[in-house]
């Protein structure tokens, strides 16, 4: 990067809020796919005005600006690919307003996610979306790829609370979206378009956010079954018949081995899935529940375990969020998908994964959230054997393929960022993707903000 473009930016953000020696860039090289790209400075913007300078001067002198917020993302939406500047956004990290009376948020792109449900529980308040990393991925970060969680299949995702932006165009224009109240529909809906768009169409600046009042109650199930195929359908079995649970979350038989080791909690020998299941609300709606809970599961072979207490219900939860860390004692590297199928076809995505595994000689494991169908999907691989790299690219070609055959999609909370840019074409059709393309011009037609990404090459 020129020096002139160096000391502009200095200008904007101050010397100490601008890093260029490679030790420093290296730090902001790498998201959760494990690929890295060395920037060739890093901006640590305080204001809507600094990142509204910083783009303009992009648009002058033509270099890349990529927003980042904790670097958690699974799909490179966050990765330097073509050098450039990235733009971290963890100084504005604000909680500006709480307003109980309204049930919102107003928030800058930085907080928290769980620091900032922690803070709303002393309103009596929570903020539903609880994407794994709650605890250091930002809001900023989760807008941009739409986060999702385990409560999405009661709550809904990111796009559900986001309710009003502001955004700093990529050609510098700052710009407000959306409302504060239930209702609005003056206009065209741009919040829900920045919603999702991986940085490429605008920066955040502040969230507007909806909030909903903390739930009474709750209560924590753990069901274990010998039987995949009878995990894989209860699913279905338990919505059709009014459950309403906050989590309904699935582990296979191989994610069920790689984790018993790390946890304290005692299975059946027999286990070959688990289905881990809460609901929450009022103490009599939980009651309800937990009563329609076992009419369903009377007569059925599998084991019912219910959390007494918090400590019981961490336990239960132990299995769960081990998987993701233990998975790396099987292969050293994976390939990991969020793809989404009808609850209805779950049985099938997983039954096919198992088919697939044994024909290319790989261990896949599933896991994830069965409320809303979103099945992660982890092909284990070691990159460093070629011919095992191919079989596991080949693994997530025929994955996409079936999935969008079971009439699904490909990416349920992840995005695509690059990892799944070139698979774009299977699942939009030609007219939508050359619109997409042709609003991403319109926003930015320098191609200033985070370029590479989404769209697959040429």
């Amino acid at each position: 990067m020129k020096r002139e473009i160096i000391h502009a930016l200095e200008k904007i953000v101050g010397k100490e809020q601008l890093a260029t020696s490679d030790e420093e860039c290296a730090c902001y090289s790498f998201d959760g796919t494990g690929r890295s790209f060395i920037p060739e400075a890093v901006a640590f913007p305080d204001s809507p005005g600094q990142v509204s300078a910083i783009l303009r001067l992009a648009n002058r002198h033509r270099f890349p600006v990529i927003p980042r917020g904790a670097g958690s993302g699974m799909t490179g939406g966050s990765l330097p690919v073509r050098g450039g500047l990235v733009l971290a956004m963890g100084r504005m990290n604000r909680i500006i307003e709480i307003d109980a009376a309204n049930m919102i948020a107003v928030v800058e792109p930085g907080v928290i996610t769980g620091e900032l449900q922690a803070g709303l529980a002393g309103h009596g308040l929570m903020y539903p979306p609880d994407p794994a990393s709650l605890k250091f991925c930002t809001l900023g970060g989760n807008a941009a790829e739409c986060a999702g969680g385990p409560s999405a299949v009661k709550y809904g995702v990111t796009r559900d609370y986001v309710i009003g932006l502001e955004v700093v165009l990529p050609t510098g224009e700052i710009m407000t979206t959306g409302v504060r109240t239930e209702k609005g529909v003056v206009g065209y809906d741009l919040t829900r378009l920045f919603i999702g768009s991986e940085g490429t169409l605008g920066v955040f600046t502040r969230l507007v956010l909806r909030l909903l009042p903390l739930p009474e109650a709750g209560e924590t199930f753990l069901l274990t079954f010998s039987s995949l195929r009878e995990a894989t359908t209860l699913v279905g079995t338990l919505l059709r018949a009014g459950l309403t649970p906050c989590t309904l979350e699935y582990m296979d038989e191989t994610a069920i081995r790689v984790v018993r080791d790390r946890i304290s909690l005692a299975l059946p020998d027999t286990t070959r899935a688990l289905l881990l299941l809460e609901f929450d609300g009022s103490r009599a709606e939980v009651a309800r529940q937990r009563r329609h809970l076992d009419h369903l599961l009377k007569g059925r072979s599998l084991t019912c375990r219910r959390a007494e207490n918090d400590r019981e219900k961490e336990e239960l939860w132990q299995a769960r969020r081990a998987i993701s860390p233990a998975t790396f004692a099987i292969r050293p590297d994976k390939i990991g998908e969020d793809v989404v199928v009808p609850r209805s076809r779950i049985p099938e995505l997983v039954e096919f994964t198992t088919s697939l595994a044994r024909r290319l000689g790989l261990t896949i494991l599933t896991f994830g959230h069965a409320g809303d169908g979103n099945i992660h999907v982890n092909i284990m691989i070691d990159r460093s054997d070629r011919h095992e790299l191919d079989r596991g690219l080949a693994a997530k070609k025929e994955l996409f393929q079936r999935v969008l055959e079971l009439g699904g999609t490909l990416s349920g909370e992840h995005g695509i960022g690059i990892t799944k840019s070139a698979f774009l074409p299977m699942e939009i059709d030609p007219v939508a993707l050359d619109l997409m393309q042709r609003l991403k011009h319109l926003f930015d037609p320098a191609n200033i903000l985070n370029p590479g990404k989404i769209f697959p090459a040429g």
